[in-house]
């Protein structure tokens, strides 16, 4: 096996201690020096001096949770070349796990280059990555908290989210408000509305139920938990904003593409970054993302089309756009999700429809392009042939007999 890196260390990262194994080639022999390290700024200080004392010109760890993050951070300041290595890739052979022995594993494997690096984004995506997550996190946590009052409001049987579809809008936050100040009288409730579309005597049937006083204590608890959460997001758009100016430019070209919002292309850009030579080719992108299928084939069979485990918070996210971008009406992405629907099934139609979003994106952060849609008529000109043959089918199928010509130019 060739050798790549002559001085390199392999660490194996813990919550309290980091276990560094460097390895020098010289021309004699192989020497492999291993060291235990805390995971202190002091102790990660004197580690970096200890890999300076040997040469280690590169070093290789594995993504452990949030463990590798500080001990990134310290020894990106020595002037190493850090390489991120993604756990499941670098496993070790069975019946040997030790962490002198996955240190010293990863050092053989770096000083072989066969360590494939992982993604780590520059310090301004990192922190608008970690902005946007914990918007996200806190998105669920309202749904959460909202689930929960709609739950007491069945335990006090106010049929309220029958009624209306939005709980925590105008009228329903009224009405909510009201039972905790200790209204009852449905009709005074329902007076409440504005512009809904329920009649009012349904309105006030669904208003009637029996709140006491350990219901309004829980709407109350859970309101107010809703009213933290949406200050929180607030106060998280505003620093996102204000952090903005070097991704105006990529946001502003994914929202040309349809099903993306200004802020779905804030995530995205947060999780992939803006500069795209760091994916050789648009499938490494989708590849590492998760929106391509996993390679499982014996004999040659495929046994398995499942899609590969990747990145789940740009890819939860891409298939809530490709939904959005589905149902705009003469678009390519409508039309390639009803021509894949029929063959394959709405799940794999909506990850196809995804796929191609994300490779838009790649090209035109890649670009500088705006998205230019290929129209709903796409396929169709793509394989005129086959059209004609599908439609004479249909015909067939019909009890038609049909004869193709084709058309004469006007004169």
């Amino acid at each position: 096996m060739d050798l790549l890196y002559s001085r390199c260390a392999g660490l194996d990262v813990h919550k309290d201690s980091v276990v560094a194994c460097a390895r020098v080639v010289s021309e004699r022999d192989v020497r492999k020096d291993v060291e235990t390290f805390g995971t202190t700024t002091e102790a990660l200080l004197k580690l970096s001096d200890w890999l300076t004392e040997h040469g280690c010109t590169h070093v290789a760890m594995e993504a452990t949770g949030v463990y590798w993050k500080p001990v990134w951070h310290v020894l990106g300041d020595g002037g190493f070349e850090l390489i991120l290595a993604n756990a499941a890739h670098v496993k070790n052979v069975p019946g040997r796990k030790t962490d002198v022995n996955d240190a010293t594993w990863l050092a053989e494997l770096l000083a072989h280059g066969l360590i494939r690096p992982s993604f780590v984004p520059d310090t301004a995506t990192e922190e608008m990555r970690t902005l946007l997550r914990t918007r996200k996190q806190l998105v669920r946590e309202k749904a959460s908290h909202t689930q929960r009052l709609q739950k007491t409001l069945e335990d006090a049987n106010i049929k309220l989210d029958s009624v209306i579809s939005d709980v925590l809008g105008l009228s329903g936050r009224a009405m909510i408000e009201a039972l905790i100040g200790g209204e009852t009288d449905p009709a005074v409730l329902a007076g409440l509305a504005r512009r809904l579309k329920a009649p009012d005597n349904k309105l006030q049937a669904a208003l009637r139920g029996r709140v006491t006083r350990h219901h309004r204590f829980l709407l109350r608890l859970h309101l107010n938990q809703i009213d933290a959460l949406d200050a929180a997001m607030a106060e998280i758009d505003a620093e996102v904003e204000a952090h903005l100016a070097p991704f105006r430019t990529a946001i502003r070209l994914l929202t040309s593409i349809p099903g993306i919002s200004n802020l779905g292309a804030q995530v995205i850009v947060s999780e992939i970054g803006t500069d795209m030579d760091r994916f050789p080719t648009a499938g490494h992108l989708l590849s590492w993302a998760g929106l391509c299928p996993r390679n499982d084939e014996s004999a040659g069979k495929r046994r398995s089309t499942r899609l590969r485990k990747g990145a789940p918070w740009l890819k939860t996210l891409l298939v809530q756009c490709a939904w959005a971008a589905s149902r705009k009406k003469d678009s390519y992405f409508q039309a390639q999700f009803h021509r894949l629907r029929s063959r394959r099934g709405a799940k794999k139609a909506i990850c196809a429809v995804a796929a191609s979003i994300l490779t838009a994106a790649y090209h035109m952060l890649k670009d500088g392009t705006v998205y230019q849609d290929l129209g709903h008529d796409h396929f169709d000109k793509r394989s005129k042939d086959a059209q004609t043959k599908r439609l004479v089918s249909r015909l067939a199928k019909l009890g038609y007999d049909v004869e193709i010509k084709p058309a004469t130019a006007a004169a």
